[in-house]
């Protein structure tokens, strides 16, 4: 485990998810850690909802970990990254990339929440599979199998460092005929070389260029490091696709992103090229995040706050989000694809918003 990314000194536990084996065993990993039960791990009030936590938000994401029972589970349909997102066995991250989504749904802090209830998950997604059937015709998510995004709220990487949920998903779609599991990644955990996915699992490695990085990518992997892995997790009989994304425009960008494919093109060898895919995602920003980013890397809403560029829409849950304005924006999008189809003519964009 990396300390620099994650240093335990308090778990707030649900009695129920304690009492688990999988929660045992997370227990048992930080022996030093002080427990506090709660009533409910989505309710805790001095992580979430507290606008003070701004000031150590990194700090919670470091130290705090929260250990509870997924209460609700559904295969919701997606039909753009992946055909299904699966119930989630964690949300929260320890990385800090400023501009996740998941904060929104939290509150003023965003650490790592496990759910405990793996068998009773795993048991749901198997059935849900063995209802699909075979998958009727290709589509962008794959041109056979059922696609299940296993992390949509986290980091599955970094999940592997505290529990074998991840783990267990991969061995479990190991022997799923008809369906295979994906994760988008910002870190390398190379413990997942081990698993013999047997061309199961999916890993997106999320890329950008350096320059937006440094500024919006907290906490993860340097993004030389995830393309030099790509070869690796091939070899480790991983499927692995790019995730282009966020993008950010600014002055420079599309010079930076010819960088980058450069980059990535000189990084990987016949097998990966043979099978790389790309999803090519453009930034959409919030509100009520930009008032939290303030209060912690104002630099970064400098590059990702820009009236200027973008219009306003609200969202499905009533907050409201920034994207770059329509009409411009299909320029960008363009603009990119093409980029994309002559630096990295192999790679197929699955799609791109």
């Amino acid at each position: 485990m990396s300390s620099d990314l994650l240093d335990v000194r308090r778990i707030y536990f649900e009695a129920a998810a304690a009492e688990l084996p999988r929660g045992k065993e997370v227990l048992a990993r930080f022996p030093e850690a002080q427990l506090v039960e709660v009533a409910s791990h989505n309710r805790i009030d001095e992580l979430y909802g507290d606008e003070t936590n701004v000031n150590r938000w990194v700090r919670i994401k470091r130290e705090a970990l929260v250990l509870g029972v997924k209460k609700t589970l559904a295969a919701r349909p997606n039909g753009r990254s992946a055909d299904f997102i699966a119930p989630s066995t964690a949300n929260g991250c320890a990385m800090a990339c400023a501009y996740c989504y998941v904060p929104r749904h939290k509150g003023y802090s965003n650490p790592i929440t496990v759910f405990a209830n793996i068998d009773r998950i795993e048991g749901y997604l198997k059935r849900h599979a063995a209802k699909q059937g075979v998958k009727p015709a290709p589509n962008e998510c794959d041109p056979v199998a059922w696609v299940y995004d296993i992390g949509e709220n986290s980091d599955c990487s970094v999940d592997a460092r505290i529990s074998d949920n991840v783990r267990d998903l991969v061995t479990l779609f190991r022997w799923m005929p008809n369906a295979k599991a994906s994760f988008a990644t910002k870190h390398v955990n190379r413990d997942l070389l081990e698993w013999d996915p047997q061309g199961r699992t999916r890993i997106r490695f999320s890329l950008m260029p350096q320059r937006d990085a440094k500024l919006l990518d907290i906490r993860t992997s340097p993004i030389a490091e995830r393309m030099a892995a790509i070869d690796d997790f091939v070899a480790a009989g991983y499927e692995v696709h790019v995730n282009f994304s966020p993008v950010v425009v600014r002055d420079g960008w599309l010079e930076d992103w010819a960088v980058l494919l450069d980059e990535l093109d000189a990084a990987i060898g016949p097998a990966a090229r043979q099978q790389l895919a790309a999803e090519v995602i453009f930034l959409t920003h919030n509100r009520d995040l930009h008032q939290v980013n303030l209060g912690w890397h104002p630099k970064a809403e400098e590059l990702i706050w820009r009236p200027d560029l973008q219009q306003p829409k609200r969202s499905q849950n009533g907050s409201w989000n920034v994207r770059y304005r329509t009409g411009a924006k299909g320029e960008y999008v363009a603009a990119l694809v093409g980029l994309i189809g002559e630096r990295l003519p192999y790679c197929r964009v699955r799609y791109a918003f």
